[in-house]
């Protein structure tokens, strides 16, 4: 196996500019002629937060939204073949994402959340999705108990043996 070379460098701050504009870019010279692309639909970076000194946040664009993973600030990544493979654990569960690479050489970890946007999805509506995904993401997963799983019979309360 070679050796890895670790030149994939740590953002102190989410790079949302960067992001931003690589990523319109990409929407104007090779996406907007597509049918799927949603000229109301912004490219927008956001919601980033720091887990695990890596920056968590999602890419909105006219064609997609994706959940994202940068090196945050220290970090050293190593330089990955784009398009592998890599699993997660989350608070949400585990994710698979796919590495990515900007115009720049900088590379990302993406997550597909919805490609192509549904058509009845509007900007305002797009940007709020994009910001409670990424919440979501960090999310400890809520486990329920169904009602019917719980025995509430008044023999069992008074016995004070509620099974469930």
């Amino acid at each position: 196996m070679s050796e890895l070379n670790w030149d994939i460098t740590g953002y102190d701050e989410p790079p949302i500019e960067l992001l931003e504009s690589s990523f319109r870019e990409i929407a104007k010279k090779e996406m907007q002629a597509l049918p799927f692309y949603r000229e109301n639909i912004p490219v927008k970076a956001g919601g980033f937060t720091l887990f695990e000194k890596q920056w968590i946040g999602t890419i909105l664009t006219p064609w997609m939204l994706e959940l994202i993973v940068l090196p945050g600030p220290s970090q050293e990544w190593p330089r990955r073949k784009i398009g592998e493979r890599i699993a997660l654990a989350l608070p949400c569960g585990q994710v698979k994402f796919v590495v990515g690479e900007l115009a720049n050489g900088a590379q990302y970890l993406a997550c597909s959340l919805m490609s192509p946007l549904d058509r009845h999805l509007q900007g305002e509506q797009a940007v709020e999705l994009a910001e409670n995904s990424a919440k979501m993401a960090l999310s400890l997963p809520v486990q329920t108990q169904s009602v019917t799983e719980v025995d509430l019979s008044r023999r069992s309360l008074f016995r004070g043996q509620l099974r469930s």
